[in-house]
């Protein structure tokens, strides 16, 4: 079976090294058996709760003792166990609108998704609805859409994403904050008193908007940690469905896009009111990170910690697709798990170690809302404040080699000023996000955001789409097709074409890059204008 041919692979090129620069032994082949293996249908896609993700996580755990690493899970084992809880709803749940004596039943998928619920989430008797702007509050800016705005008990409507700017002052310009995050608005709408929220793309703002991909997200369980239950409706809404929402309010649907494109949204109670009753499927299931330790070498900053991260799972087998039902996520992430594994292997052989810890994690429940991340930095299994950085590896570059590098992440941070050391030495640059993927929210979409609100400095480095044998274009039509057909659809499997010379440069750029950070006399430290510093502050003030 591959599973054990490449266990004996693994093994044999963890001993076939000598004195050799690290970067001989970084191998395309153990970078290719790890994609082949873990996007293979022999994992189901590494679902969360679901078989494959637990035959993946065992796969990851078993090459940790092959390299070496220290056991620093639960009960002395390389997994962090996480208590989750997954509700599947069903179509049979009702979300109804009513206006004076005109009730409006909403079909769920077609109408609406659920990103947030559970049988707590029960609203019998209609509710009052308030028009609450991007439902953002966020003092360092000057900015609250819950000005003279009671929402206690009443049904919140917010725009997604957050304001327009291009003052790099006010909301960062076009690097989204995390006050765009769906969870950022649901954990603010619920603080004030409201039961439930709805959020509404604007598609005239979004390039990328496709209520069918969004609908395909959702056809999976919502899945959450299981002390995170919560008694608030989540709702994302098809824009094409929701001018029902605004009849006889001060101002349509229309409106609120054109105030949203023109910087002037305001906030105002509507007319409509909503009553929802969800029928569901509930189970409570433990999940795994899976962790090791490999142990820095200065009798000093050894007790200092660098975490290198990937999301293992995927969405495992879901709703079949032209006949294929399993979610093999091979660029997202089996890419990014083969990586780290092909680093660890790599820096575990080094004769002279990291000065610094290395905690390699690979991480669980990304694809569900970052719960691996969340919970670990809930739980860490060593201090924040300690932790010195998060490297996150989300994807691998895989369409050609190229000339420049992005640091998702870079201007909050140092973490830029290694990022700019270690491409001048590899003859790259480092550019910005191409202005056509500006609204993508990078930095918010992967578990890299969960450290940095915890307070740990962070970044996840990709390959520009300036590459050695592509153009420009080329290379951004790929990203997009890629982001429109293949993106969590059962199409992102092992027929893709995948340049192994390209995945391999990338990972010897991330080895050299976590090497340097890892041995650097100082540590990176967050900009003063950071939205996360506090949180540094914070957990340094409390030895957290």
């Amino acid at each position: 079976m591959i599973f054990n041919r490449y266990i004996l692979i693994a093994l044999f090129l963890s001993v076939v090294h000598s004195q050799e620069n690290y970067f001989d032994l970084i191998s395309k082949d153990s970078i290719k058996n790890h994609i082949e293996i873990l996007g293979s249908d022999e994992f189901e896609g590494r679902g969360t709760g679901q078989q494959g993700g637990r035959k993946a996580a065992l796969y990851l755990a078993k090459h940790f003792e092959n390299y070496g690493l220290k056991k620093i899970g639960d009960n002395n084992s390389y997994f962090q166990l996480i208590p989750m809880h997954s509700n599947k709803p069903l179509k049979e749940s009702e979300l109804v609108f009513y206006k004076e004596n005109e009730t409006a039943k909403l079909e769920l998928f077609d109408d609406y998704v659920l990103f947030k619920t559970g049988g707590q989430t029960f609203i019998p008797s209609p509710l009052e609805m308030m028009f609450a702007g991007y439902g953002i509050i966020a003092p360092e800016y000057d900015y609250n859409d819950y000005t003279e705005l009671d929402v206690e008990n009443k049904i919140v409507v917010v725009l997604d994403g957050e304001p327009l700017s291009e003052n790099p002052n006010f909301f960062n310009a076009n690097f989204k904050t995390v006050y765009s995050n769906p969870e950022s608005k649901i954990r603010l709408a619920f603080s004030r008193g409201a039961r439930g929220i709805i959020i509404i793309p604007n598609p005239m703002k979004d390039n990328f908007f496709n209520w069918q991909n969004i609908k395909q997200q959702f056809l999976f369980d919502d899945i959450s940690l299981a002390y995170f239950a919560s008694s608030i409706l989540g709702v994302i809404m098809n824009p094409e469905k929701s001018e029902m929402l605004f009849k006889n309010s001060p101002f349509s649907l229309n409106d609120v896009f054109k105030m949203d494109l023109n910087g002037k949204i305001k906030s105002f109670p509507l007319s409509t009111k909503l009553s929802f009753d969800g029928k569901f499927i509930g189970k409570d299931f433990i999940s795994n990170n899976v962790i090791g330790l490999l142990e820095g070498s200065d009798s000093k900053l050894k007790d200092e910690y660098l975490i290198v991260s990937a999301h293992y799972d995927h969405l495992g087998i879901g709703t079949p697709v032209k006949g294929d039902s399993i979610y093999n996520g091979v660029f997202d992430n089996a890419a990014g798990s083969a990586a780290l594994l092909e680093i660890c292997r790599v820096i575990s052989l080094m004769d002279a170690k990291p000065k610094r810890s290395i905690l390699f994690t690979l991480l669980t429940g990304e694809e569900h809302g970052l719960l691996g991340s969340t919970y670990y930095t809930d739980r860490p299994v060593v201090p924040l404040y300690k932790t010195v950085a998060n490297i996150n590896i989300d994807g691998l570059a895989s369409f050609d080699e190229f000339n420049s590098v992005i640091g998702i992440g870079q201007k909050y941070s140092t973490l830029s000023k290694y990022l700019n050391e270690t491409a001048k030495s590899n003859g790259l640059s480092v550019v910005s996000i191409p202005s056509i993927f500006e609204t993508s929210e990078a930095f918010n979409r992967s578990d890299q955001i969960a450290f940095a609100k915890a307070g740990v400095p962070s970044i996840l480095i990709l390959e520009a789409p300036d590459y050695k044998n592509l153009t420009e274009e080329e290379g951004i039509e790929r990203i997009i097709r890629f982001q429109e057909l293949i993106y969590h659809t059962p199409f992102d499997d092992l027929s893709l074409s995948i340049n192994y010379d390209a995945a391999l440069q990338h990972v010897k750029f991330l080895t050299q890059f976590i090497i340097n950070v890892a041995n650097s006399d100082s540590v990176p430290e967050w900009n003063d204008n950071s939205p996360f510093i506090n949180a540094r502050l914070r957990s340094k003030a409390e030895k957290r």
